[in-house]
């Protein structure tokens, strides 16, 4: 597999510094891309990039992520208007810990094969570096009029933001430099890999190596993904779409791909899934012929999630979704975990009742009427169940007055009473 020409009918290049092709040409080549180490999770936004390593080691050369524990301590003021809050080195060395698990989905860091990845962190070589040491040895190299040329650094000293930038912030390509020169001497790295809001920070890098070695190295850079509307990508009401299913079920995860338009879904797929082009197209003139079907929708959220997460949890993203309408819905309310049922029911209106009283054996009517206000009079929910309308965990109940009882709590405190076709109501027992 060509690396370039993968990335290229997948829309995955930005810019390429010349010679890169020609580099990938001539021999197994080693590439690295930072991830920042402030979450103990990756969220969709880190996604562009670890794909890139993806395709890099399917084409046969090695990839390395570099999590950057240093230079996390600094801040990265690129595409930033303000600084960031750093991070001491035990939560980013838990961070690291984690985003290594969820990498390992998509890159090969366990076999012999000589194109196996790899994960490093700056830290490590950083924390040894004197302040002297580093003016000297690296600072010396780059001239203050080449970094102040850099976009990152002209727009936070434009005026665009009132706090300005201090010297830390203003020292970080030269510290993102130091990591290309350190890889380039110690691992033969000759590519760095990024989005484009890098480049400046990566071509430092090149610099610094011809400078200092007389070494020849090179910059790929991705698009920043942006939605078809002009919306932010991976951004929902709630915050960030993230990987780990403690901040984002695999349901919720599932959903934000399945709800994807027809135009980024189109763009999406190339981008977040390994599927060869052919397969693609073929999708996209399906969804061409037949929009309402959302062949491109469904097999993208099938793809990334499967990838993310699990087959099993694919399949239980899928039922889950079929929950409101599905002839199974009682077998599927009673399989699904906590967090997909609370996923599935969020925005409902909720009502705490007593534990004690469900137990206790409290008559519907009682619980659905004074307990909780899912209707406004019994007369009315004794109307509603005669007329089928009343229902229990997808199950109708005819007697508005029969008993509640334990067995009616899902994962043991939850009920989902259904008042007409639409009307959900989340009762959470304690």
């Amino acid at each position: 597999m060509n690396f370039i020409e993968e990335l290229t009918w997948r829309g995955m290049i930005h810019q390429m510094m010349p010679g890169t092709e020609e580099q990938l040409k001539k021999e197994m080549t080693t590439a690295y891309l930072g991830i920042d180490p402030t979450a103990d999770s990756l969220h969709i936004g880190h996604l562009v990039g670890v794909m890139m390593l993806k395709h890099f080691q399917r084409s046969g050369h090695k990839p390395i992520a570099l999590i950057g524990g240093a230079t996390g301590m600094i801040g990265d003021p690129s595409m930033k208007s303000q600084e960031r809050k750093l991070l001491d080195e035990e939560t980013l060395r838990h961070n690291q810990e984690c985003i290594k698990r969820q990498l390992e989905k998509f890159l090969d860091f366990s076999s012999d094969a000589p194109n196996a990845a790899e994960m490093v962190n700056n830290y490590d070589w950083m924390r040894q570096f004197s302040f002297l040491d580093f003016i000297r040895d690296v600072g010396k190299h780059i001239t203050v009029n080449y970094m102040m040329a850099k976009d990152s650094v002209k727009k936070r000293l434009s005026g665009e933001s009132r706090e300005g930038m201090s010297f830390t912030e203003f020292s970080y390509q030269l510290c993102q430099g130091y990591d290309f020169l350190h890889l380039y001497k110690e691992k033969n790295c000759r590519l760095q890999l990024g989005g484009s809001d890098q480049w400046g920070n990566i071509t430092t890098g090149t610099e610094l190596i011809r400078r200092t070695v007389g070494g020849e190295a090179f910059a790929l850079t991705c698009p920043l993904i942006t939605k078809a509307d002009g919306g932010k990508f991976g951004k929902t009401e709630s915050g960030n779409v993230w990987l780990d299913p403690r901040y984002t079920s695999p349901y919720k995860f599932y959903q934000f791909w399945l709800n994807v338009s027809d135009a980024d879904a189109e763009k999406y797929i190339k981008i977040f899934t390994a599927l060869p082009k052919e397969e693609i197209d073929d999708l996209v003139a399906q969804q061409a012929a037949d929009p309402g079907q959302r062949p491109l929708q469904k097999r993208l959220a099938q793809e990334i999630t499967t990838m993310v997460h699990s087959a099993e949890d694919y399949q239980m993203a899928v039922e889950a979704s079929q929950i409101l309408f599905s002839n199974k819905a009682q077998e599927i309310l009673h399989k699904i975990d906590e967090a997909t049922l609370l996923s599935v029911f969020e925005g409902v209106p909720t009502f705490e009742v007593a534990k004690s009283d469900i137990e206790a054996g409290i008559s519907l009517a009682d619980l659905l009427v004074e307990k909780a206000q899912v209707f406004p009079s019994k007369g009315e929910m004794r109307k509603m169940a005669q007329g089928g309308g009343l229902l229990i965990n997808k199950e109708k109940v005819a007697d508005a007055y029969a008993p509640a009882s334990a067995e009616m709590l899902l994962q043991g405190r939850y009920i989902i009473a259904q008042r007409g076709k639409k009307n959900y109501f989340l009762l959470i027992a304690k």
